[in-house]
């Protein structure tokens, strides 16, 4: 049975808060609500604005529902710097399964060779680059490598480094 991701999230928290003996109603609802008011990291504005004056199309390819994506797109300030928000809700199904990552290919209509894809999770950047997208994992915390079939084609620590990367 598909549950909605906000619902998935959290089950994680109260797992997480069971696995270290709290109990907390009113911490877990503020977390909760943070979730909903997450902001992007300081170079996301500029380098979509980069990729955006360079011709290429950009969107969000999430597991996140449309309001958690919404919440975030808004309290990000970039909804004007994205052709599309994309969430697996359509689809009854999470990333890694291939059929997410040609959601990205039929709504921004390209070959899936023509789209970068980047994710700061090593296993997302795994499982779109078994799809076969060109991508770019965003390893900010200088994380281990997963081992999985399929690995990014390139590191990077921060999103400032993706232009350069893209010809731009």
């Amino acid at each position: 049975m598909q549950v909605e991701f906000w619902q998935v999230t959290g089950d994680a928290l109260d797992y997480s808060f069971a696995a270290m003996g709290m109990d907390d109603p009113k911490l877990r609802d503020r977390l909760m609500q943070a979730y909903m008011e997450l902001d992007a990291y300081p170079e996301v504005t500029q380098m979509l604005t980069d990729l955006k004056a360079g011709g290429l199309k950009t969107a969000i390819l999430s597991n996140g529902s449309p309001k958690m994506l919404d919440a975030a797109v808004k309290n990000a300030g970039i909804a004007d710097l994205l052709d599309d928000v994309i969430s697996v809700e359509e689809l009854g199904i999470y990333k890694p399964h291939q059929s997410v990552y040609q959601l990205a290919v039929d709504h921004l209509g390209v070959d899936k060779t023509e789209i970068c894809f980047q994710s700061s999770n090593s296993w997302d950047a795994n499982g779109a680059a078994h799809f076969g997208f060109r991508v770019v994992w965003i390893n900010r915390f200088d994380q281990a490598h997963e081992v999985l079939p399929a690995q990014p084609d390139k590191v990077i620590k921060t999103l400032a480094d993706l232009p350069p990367l893209l010809g731009l």
